[in-house]
């Protein structure tokens, strides 16, 4: 009997060794064939040669990038929006799911139930566009002409990361609290000094969701941002992307490299940001999700 069931186990293990090389392998195949098409050249390109490596290397996709200013216009947008509406979002939402972890709060589980809600129904999307139109009339009546600002503010809150963030707070013991409070802690220091640095892993986590949310925003960046000077990069590679199929926009067309290289290549460019900093912040992410997400 032991030996079948060490059997058994070893085919378990090859089994997922080989199904998760295969998924590891599927999920990082566009990536690299994405940085192969960029730089390859036109006829590789558009005769679909191009598999996995590339073929008739060039850069001059590249160099017309770096070379066009909307594109680093779009690309300091997106940072302003990442950065900006990383910390706001993430200001809003440690002190919501502070307030909402404390049991003295009034009408806590009233709270507790509305915020739930949301994640069940929403009003749609009209609804929420004519709330956003509200807000950026507001935003024109302060003088604030800016509509990046208007994304940043609108976008500030994510029911599910509250509910990590109060979930963790909630696994924060209490006697440690009263113990700041009786050294004369007033509540801000005891959210700063205690539950803050205590729920590092799970706000690092959230920190990370709200950063992927914003760097990879397209739709509300479309439709509240109407200077094209202010598009964020993924709207600025949806307008390229418009572009670069257009027939009309295409003709005469004699560049060494082909439309889909430049768009590759737009695509390589905005997913680097990310590749760089995920490595740092992975460490934090299994363990925040699992403190937030599991409530004893």
């Amino acid at each position: 009997m032991k030996r079948k069931l060490e059997i058994s186990e070893l085919i378990f293990k090859i089994l997922s060794y080989v199904f998760l090389t295969i998924f590891a392998l599927m999920c990082l195949y566009p990536f690299v064939y994405a940085v192969s098409a960029s730089m390859s050249g036109r006829t590789a390109v558009q005769e679909s040669q191009v598999v996995l490596l590339p073929k008739d290397i060039q850069f001059e996709a590249f160099s017309a990038m770096f070379s066009n200013n909307m594109f680093w216009n779009s690309y300091a947008n997106t940072l302003f929006l990442t950065f900006y509406g990383t910390l706001w979002a993430l200001g809003v939402s440690i002190l919501g799911a502070y307030a909402l972890s404390k049991k003295r709060l009034l009408f806590r589980k009233t709270f507790n139930f509305f915020l739930v809600f949301t994640m069940w129904f929403s009003a749609g999307i009209i609804p929420q566009y004519l709330n956003y139109l509200d807000t950026q009339k507001v935003f024109n009546a302060m003088g604030i002409m800016d509509d990046k600002w208007l994304v940043v503010i609108a976008m500030g809150m994510a029911a599910m990361n509250i509910i990590l963030l109060r979930n963790a707070f909630e696994n924060v013991p209490s006697e440690i609290e009263e113990a700041a409070i009786v050294d004369g802690a007033t509540e801000m220091q005891v959210l700063n000094k205690v539950y803050i640095p205590m729920s590092k892993s799970t706000i690092a986590t959230v920190a990370l969701f709200f950063a992927i949310s914003r760097w990879n925003g397209y739709f509300w960046a479309r439709q509240m941002i109407s200077n094209g000077n202010e598009h964020p990069l993924q709207v600025f590679i949806r307008l390229q992307l418009e572009m670069y199929t257009d027939p009309d926009q295409m003709s005469g067309w004699d560049r060494i490299y082909a439309p889909d290289s430049m768009i590759y290549a737009l695509i390589v460019c905005s997913i680097i940001p990310i590749l760089i900093i995920y490595p740092f912040i992975q460490k934090y992410f299994a363990k925040g999700t699992n403190v937030g997400g599991v409530k004893e």
